[in-house]
C-alpha cells in the first residue's frame, strides 16, 4: 500500500511538472486581499523546465527544485506584512499582497512585473502606454525583492518606468546604488562594495597574497569580481585564476564547468584561499564534487550563501576545509519563530508554495531532517492533488523545526525591514488621505514617502528603539566632524591638525594660521613704544654728547661708557621687532640671542658703574682695597657679555629656536618660535638676574649719597623694576598660550627696558637741561665736599668713642700730585693724640677725602 501511494505521489508530481500556467491566476503563487497590494519576487523554485518542442514557443513553463530557505523568504513577508495589519501601524488599512515565483529565471521575474504595471481594477490584464505615468494606478503599490541582482536589475528597469518602488532584501550589486539608471530601486542590505572590500581587508590582514576567485556569469558575479578585483590589488593581493561558472541550473554545461573549476583548483597547488561569489545551489555541487576529489582549502564566503543550511547538510562537508562567511546583521527572531510554529494553523487556499511543500512533507515524512531538504529539492512540484487537511497538519506539527533549521536570519530581518519600510511610507502617505480607497495614492509617491526624514548634509542617522535601520533620528555632527551627503550613517572625522569643522558642518575647513603680525593693533602698540624708546635713546645719546665735559657727564663714566650703555637699550628696543610677523628659523634665532646679548651688555656696564661708585664713596679700608683690584672697567664688561655670548651661541648649536605648527587649538594653527630649549632660555635669562641682583646689592650699599648725585639710588630702583618686571612674566608666560605669547616678552622687555633707561639716564638728562647751575664743577665740588664733611664728622665722632689705648685711625691726605696718600697714628698714641686730630684736622680730612671722591668719580 505504501509503495502504491509513493508512485501516485511521484507519478502526480510528473504530471504536473509537464503544464505549463493556462491563465495569469495561475502564475501567482499567494495572495491575499487587502486595501494596499504589495507585490512580491522570490525565487521559490530554482530552475524551470523548457519544452522541447519545435519551434519553441513564448510559454511559461513549470518550475522544479523547490527550495526550503527561498519558501521561507516568503513566509516572512507574509509574516511582516501580517504583523504590520495586526499593529496600530496602519489602522483601518489591510496590506494584501501578490507574491510570484521567478524560478530564478528573468523571463519569468519579468512577467510578473508586467502583472505588477497592469492596470488595477480592470477586466483585462493590459499595461496601457502613457507618456505620463503620474496619474496611472497599476495592480501593485511597492515590490518586495527580488532576491538575485541580475533578476532585480532587469524588473527594476521595468518598474522604473512607472516609478514604482522596488525595494530588495538580497540583491548587492554595486551598480543598483546608481539612481540614474534604476531610480525606484532601494534595497535593506549594504552593496558589494563594502563585503568585497572587507574581504579584501580580511585577506591581506590573514597575509594571504595569492588566491583565486569563482563567480557567477551573470551581472551580480562580473560585478562583484571587478570590484573585488579593485579592492584586491589596493591590498596587493594577487589573483592566482579567475573561475565563471554558468548562472543558471538550467545550463547543461554547469556540471562541466564545475569539474574544470575544481582541476584547475588543483592545478594551482599554492592557492589555498578561493572567494567564492556563487549561490547555493552552486556551491551544493561545487563542495559535493570537491569532496570526492579531496580538495581541502580555505573559501571565503559571500552574503549568497555564508549561513546557507543547506550546504551544512552536504555529507563530510568538513573535508572541504574552512569556510570563513560574511553575511547580513541579524534581528529578533522571536516572532517569526511563533510564526512557524503555528504555520499548520494559517489558511493555505491561496498559498500555493505552501500547499506544495505540504504535500511534499507528507510524501516524504519518514526522510531524516538531514536528508528532506535535497529530497524536497530533488522531487518538488508546482500543484498536486493534496492530502486530507489533518495529514498535513500533522505533518506540519512534526516538521515546524525542520522549517526553523533553514531560516537564515539575516535574510529574514532584511524582509522585515523592506516591508516595514513600505509599511512606514504607507503610513505617511496616509494620514492626509483615506488610504480604504485603492486610489488613493500613486506607487511613485511612496518614493518621497520615508519613516524618518531625510538627515541633510552635516547631520548623521542615530538608531532609535525601534529594530527598523529606515527608522532613525538625524543629530548634527558634533564639531571637528563632517557629513557631506544626505543621510549618512556616520560623521566624518576632519585632520585636526589641518582643518576644522563646526557643529553640523558639511565640510572641513582649513584651520587659520595665525601669528602676531604686523597689522595687529597690539602689535602695532608695542612697536610705537618701541621706537618711540629708541628716539628716546637717540635724543639721550645727543644730549651726553652736546654736554661732554659737564660733570654729570664725565660722572657717568664718561661719553664711551653712555654709548654702550645706550647702544644695549637700542638693541633691545630694536630686538622685539623680531617678536612680530610670520616667524622664520631666522628671527627665532635672533630674537633671544639678540636681546641676551644686548641685555647683558646694558647690565653689565650698569654693574661697572656701580662699582666705581661703592669704589669711590666707601670708608671701609679693607673693601676700598678690595673694590681696586676688583674695579676693571673693560675685562668686567666683555667678560660678563662674553659669558652670556657663549651661552647663546650653545643654545643655537645644540638646541636652536625654530618655527613650530600649533595645532592644538580647534580652529587656528599657531605659527611660533619654539625655543628649542627651555633649559637653555632659562641659563640666558637666569645669568642676566645674576648680573642684575649683583648690580642692585651694590647700588643699594652707595645708596645714600648727595642729593644731586644720587645714581645709586636710581640703578636700584631700575633693577627693582627689572625684577618685579621678570619675575611677573615667569607665570604669566608659562600660562599664555596663542598668537600673544611673544607679546608677553615684549612687554616684560620694554618694561625692564624702559625703567632702567628712565632711572639711569632721566635724572641726568633733568641736571643737565633743567639745573643747569648744578651741572658746574664749582657746584659739583661744594656737594661732594659738603657731604664729605659730614662723612668724616661722622667717623671722628665714632673714632672718638673708641679706647684711647686700642685705637688704630688710616687717613689719607693728598699728595703733592692730588692722588690719595695713607698716613697712620701708631696704637701706642695716646687718647690726648686723638683728639687733637679731631680738634685740628676734621678741615683737612674733609678736604682730603673730597677731592679723592672727585679724583675717584
Amino acid at each position: 500500500m505504501a509503495l502504491l501511494i509513493i508512485l501516485i505521489t511521484f507519478f502526480v508530481i510528473i504530471l504536473a511538472t509537464s503544464q505549463p500556467c493556462q491563465t495569469p491566476d495561475d502564475f501567482v503563487a499567494a495572495t491575499s486581499p487587502g486595501h494596499i497590494i504589495i507585490g512580491g519576487l522570490f525565487a521559490i523554485h530554482e530552475k524551470m523546465l523548457y519544452s522541447e518542442d519545435y519551434p519553441r514557443r513564448p510559454q511559461i513553463q513549470k518550475c522544479v527544485g523547490f527550495e526550503i530557505s527561498n519558501f521561507l523568504q516568503t513566509l516572512a513577508m507574509i509574516h511582516s506584512i501580517e504583523m504590520i495589519n495586526n499593529s496600530t501601524l496602519l489602522p483601518g488599512i489591510k496590506l494584501g499582497y501578490e507574491i510570484y515565483d521567478t524560478c530564478t529565471e528573468v523571463t519569468v521575474a519579468m512577467a510578473a512585473a508586467l502583472r505588477f504595471l497592469s492596470k488595477f481594477n480592470c477586466s483585462r490584464e493590459i499595461v496601457e502606454f502613457k507618456c505620463d505615468y503620474s496619474s496611472y494606478m497599476p495592480r501593485v503599490k511597492a515590490v518586495i525583492g527580488a532576491g538575485y541582482s541580475e533578476i532585480t536589475m532587469a524588473v527594476s528597469r521595468m518598474l522604473s518606468l512607472q516609478l514604482m518602488p522596488q525595494v530588495s532584501y538580497e540583491s548587492t550589486a554595486e551598480i543598483l546604488s546608481d539612481k540614474i539608471r534604476f531610480p525606484s530601486f532601494l534595497r535593506t542590505v549594504p552593496s558589494d562594495f563594502y563585503q568585497t572590500k572587507a574581504m579584501a581587508n580580511l585577506i591581506q590582514k590573514s597575509e594571504w597574497n595569492w588566491i583565486g576567485i569563482i563567480t557567477t556569469d551573470d551581472d551580480y558575479g562580473r560585478l562583484a569580481l571587478d570590484t573585488f578585483a579593485i579592492q584586491a590589488a589596493a591590498n596587493n593581493v594577487c589573483i592566482a585564476f579567475k573561475e565563471v561558472l554558468p548562472a543558471f541550473l538550467s545550463d547543461s554545461t554547469i556540471e562541466v564547468k564545475i569539474n574544470h573549476t575544481l582541476e584547475k583548483i588543483i592545478a594551482e597547488a599554492h592557492v589555498n584561499v578561493i572567494v567564492v561569489f556563487l549561490r547555493q545551489f552552486h556551491v551544493f555541487s561545487l563542495f559535493s564534487k570537491a569532496i570526492e576529489k579531496n580538495i581541502n582549502k580555505i573559501w571565503i564566503a559571500s552574503d549568497n550563501w555564508s549561513t546557507a543550511t543547506k550546504i551544512t547538510t552536504i555529507t563530510d562537508v568538513t573535508k572541504v576545509g574552512k569556510v570563513v562567511g560574511f553575511t547580513f546583521r541579524r534581528g529578533n527572531m522571536s516572532s517569526f519563530h511563533s510564526f512557524l510554529q503555528n504555520l499548520n494553523m494559517l489558511p493555505s487556499d491561496n498559498n500555493k508554495p505552501l500547499h506544495e511543500y505540504a504535500m511534499l512533507l507528507s510524501a516524504f515524512a519518514n526522510v531524516k531532517d538531514s536528508d528532506l531538504s535535497q529530497c524536497i529539492f530533488n522531487h518538488s512540484q508546482e500543484t498536486s492533488a493534496y492530502k486530507a487537511h489533518e495529514t498535513i497538519g500533522k505533518n506540519f506539527f512534526m516538521r515546524n523545526e525542520f522549517l526553523w533549521d533553514y531560516t537564515e536570519p539575516g535574510l529574514i530581518r532584511s524582509i522585515q525591514l523592506a516591508v516595514f519600510a513600505l509599511g512606514y511610507a504607507i503610513r505617511d502617505l496616509c494620514q492626509a488621505r483615506d488610504c480604504q480607497n485603492s486610489n488613493a495614492f500613486q506607487p511613485w509617491e511612496q518614493i518621497q514617502s520615508k519613516c524618518s526624514k531625510e538627515c541633510s548634509p552635516g547631520q548623521m542617522k542615530k538608531s532609535t528603539r525601534s529594530q527598523h535601520i529606515c527608522c532613525y533620528e538625524c543629530v548634527n555632527c558634533p564639531e571637528n566632524h563632517y557629513s557631506n551627503q544626505t543621510d549618512m550613517d556616520h560623521c566624518l572625522l576632519c585632520n585636526n591638525e589641518t582643518h576644522w569643522a563646526p557643529v553640523r558642518s558639511s565640510t572641513c575647513f582649513a584651520k587659520e594660521v595665525e601669528y602676531l603680525s604686523w597689522n595687529d593693533s597690539l602689535a602695532i602698540l608695542l612697536l610705537v613704544l618701541s621706537l618711540l624708546g629708541i628716539m628716546f635713546v637717540l635724543v639721550i645719546g645727543i644730549i651726553f654728547t652736546r654736554n661732554l665735559n659737564t660733570p654729570v657727564v664725565k660722572s657717568s663714566g664718561g661719553l664711551m661708557v653712555c654709548y654702550v650703555i645706550l647702544l644695549g637699550h637700542f638693541l633691545n628696543f630694536a630686538s622685539t621687532g623680531f617678536f612680530i610677523g610670520e616667524p622664520q628659523d631666522f628671527t627665532c634665532k635672533t630674537r633671544q640671542t639678540l636681546f641676551g646679548v644686548s641685555f647683558t651688555l646694558c647690565v653689565s656696564c650698569i654693574l661697572m658703574k656701580s662699582l666705581k661708585i661703592l669704589l669711590a664713596f666707601s670708608l671701609d679700608p679693607k673693601l676700598q682695597n678690595f673694590l681696586k683690584c676688583l674695579y676693571k672697567p673693560i675685562p668686567i664688561i666683555f667678560t660678563c657679555t662674553g659669558i652670556q655670548v657663549v651661552i647663546c651661541t650653545l643654545w643655537l648649536i645644540f638646541a636652536a629656536p625654530a618655527v613650530e605648527e600649533n595645532v592644538s587649538l580647534p580652529r587656528v594653527i599657531i605659527l611660533e618660535c619654539e625655543e628649542g630649549s627651555i633649559l637653555a632660555f632659562g641659563i640666558m635669562l637666569g645669568y642676566i638676574a645674576i648680573l642684575a641682583f649683583i648690580c642692585f646689592i651694590f647700588a643699594f650699599k652707595g645708596r645714600k649719597l648727595p642729593e644731586n648725585y644720587n645714581e645709586a639710588k636710581f640703578i636700584t630702583f631700575g633693577m627693582l623694576i627689572y625684577f618685579i618686571a621678570w619675575i611677573t612674566f615667569i607665570p604669566i608666560y608659562a600660562t599664555t598660550f596663542g598668537k600673544y605669547l611673544p607679546a608677553v616678552e615684549i612687554i616684560v622687555i620694554l618694561i625692564s627696558n624702559y625703567g632702567i633707561l628712565c632711572c639711569t639716564f632721566i635724572p641726568k638728562c633733568y641736571v643737565i637741561l633743567c639745573k643747569q647751575e648744578t651741572n658746574t664743577k664749582s657746584a659739583f665740588l661744594e656737594m661732594i665736599y659738603s657731604y664729605s664733611s659730614h662723612c668724616a664728622g661722622g667717623l671722628i665722632m665714632s673714632h672718638v668713642s673708641l679706647d684711647a689705648t686700642n685705637s688704630n685711625i688710616t687717613m689719607t691726605n693728598p699728595s703733592s700730585s692730588g692722588k690719595p696718600a695713607a698716613w697712620q697714628i701708631s696704637k701706642d698714641l695716646q687718647a690726648q693724640a686723638l683728639a687733637r686730630i679731631c680738634r685740628e684736622n676734621s678741615t683737612n680730612i674733609s678736604k682730603g677725602l673730597s677731592r679723592k671722591r672727585v679724583s675717584s668719580i
